[in-house]
């Protein structure tokens, strides 16, 4: 019974980490079809949202399984309850990479103004974001995750400046309201993409050194 019950948490950590090598092909994909004006690569992002769902599915179903047949503790009630919710936010970062190639068709027509605002930055850090949170898994490496979580503010701040810079480009030439609208959107995507790793950065803190972290944890510990 033990050794069934380590290879089902084996089996477990397994489907984690294919279902973020899934939503970050996923992710690089919407991303690259968003700068890169593609089209068709974008529809292809719509299409391959089943198998983040189907992959979902089966990670609950199998954690759920062991909470009904077995009664873990330690570090092995730690891993379930981390799984449970790091599988919700990947599933989540699916959903925003669809959001995303959503966008690619409108805004297929203004690639010159698209480059010019810091989208493709704030893009770029937050995809960093989500692959570091996930090798902070795979090689339960808190360091990596407390990195991700340092990195939020950055995002945080690249949307700030998305959002006001586009309220001045709409308030200057109305032509572009329809571009700059859909840039706004997408850069509250982004920021929630961050969000989203540093919730899974924050599991791997937990999972591993059995400490909550949360938002601004840090900054309040250095100023203790």
């Amino acid at each position: 019974m033990e050794r069934h019950f380590e290879k089902e948490l084996e089996e477990l950590r397994s489907r984690i980490i294919r279902m973020g090598s899934l939503v970050d092909t996923q992710l690089d994909a919407a991303c690259r079809a968003l700068f890169e004006g593609d089209v068709t690569l974008g529809r292809a992002v719509l299409n391959g949202d089943s198998d983040v769902n189907e992959m979902d599915t089966s990670i609950e179903r199998q954690c759920q399984r062991i909470f009904a047949l077995t009664q873990p503790v330690a570090v092995d009630l730690r891993l379930l309850m981390a799984a449970l919710n790091i599988n919700r936010d990947l599933e989540r970062i699916g959903d925003i990479a669809v959001n995303i190639a959503e966008r690619v068709e409108p805004l297929a027509g203004y690639g010159a103004f698209l480059r010019s605002t810091r989208l493709q930055e704030m893009a770029t850090i937050a995809q960093i974001m989500v692959r570091d949170s996930l090798d902070s898994f795979i090689n339960d490496h808190p360091p990596l995750a407390t990195r991700v979580l340092e990195s939020d503010d950055v995002v945080d701040t690249l949307n700030r400046n998305i959002f006001f810079r586009m309220v001045r480009s709409m308030e200057e030439d109305a032509s572009l309201i329809v571009p700059a609208s859909h840039i706004l959107i997408l850069s509250r995507h982004l920021e929630r993409l961050a969000d989203h790793a540093t919730n899974i950065a924050e599991e791997v803190i937990f999972l591993v050194d059995a400490r909550f972290v949360k938002h601004n944890a840090l900054a309040s510990r250095d100023a203790e």
